[in-house]
């Protein structure tokens, strides 16, 4: 890709934390960034990665940011190591599934203090908070990437280089499917 070139169509937008996943995308004009689902984070079978995948696939995403989530001060923590990890088995696994779809990261450093805002402004209560945060934050995550890369008219955000080292296996249908029923369902049922 040229300098003042950045890829074109839909992109993904993710947030990543210890129990749940936000996923957003944008248009294909990448324009405006939309909630998407809230996975749930299941570090030991990568049920959420590959529903993750899947999302990337139906939605010919050309691009995923993944949220890094430094401290203020702009230094690492276990959560900026987390979100590092994260990108990299999802890389390897866009590449295992032969796709080329790169994944950046983006600093995020207050993209969860500003999604709580946005839901307290929309006069939501905390507790209504947890089923949508997740899915505002990876709106503001992709919002500020599409913005960015408008702006300065080439791509942003830091290159994920591919984790090779995590070898997956096929996924099951069945728990996949329930796993997208529960997802979706729960977001149906907050709209």
């Amino acid at each position: 890709m040229a300098f003042g070139e950045y890829p074109r169509g839909v992109k993904i937008g993710v947030d990543v934390g210890m129990v749940r996943v936000g996923v957003a995308a944008s248009d294909r004009d990448g324009l405006i960034a939309t909630p998407v689902c809230t996975l749930n984070r299941d570090s030991r079978k990568n049920r959420d990665l590959r529903l993750l995948l899947r999302n990337i696939v139906e939605l010919a995403a050309v691009e995923v940011f993944v949220g890094l989530p430094r401290n203020l001060s702009g230094t690492e923590s276990a959560s900026t190591a987390m979100a590092r990890s994260y990108a990299a088995t999802l890389a390897g696994m866009i590449s295992e599934a032969h796709m080329d779809v790169p994944v950046r990261l983006i600093d995020e450093r207050l993209s969860s203090v500003s999604a709580h805002r946005s839901l307290r402004q929309a006069g939501l209560n905390s507790r209504q908070h947890r089923k949508v945060v997740d899915q505002v934050a990876a709106v503001e995550i992709l919002q500020h990437a599409i913005d960015m890369q408008r702006n300065l008219e080439r791509d942003v955000g830091e290159p994920v280089v591919q984790d090779r080292r995590r070898s997956l296996d096929p996924p099951s249908a069945s728990s996949e499917e329930s796993d997208i029923s529960q997802t979706y369902s729960g977001r149906k049922e907050e709209q």
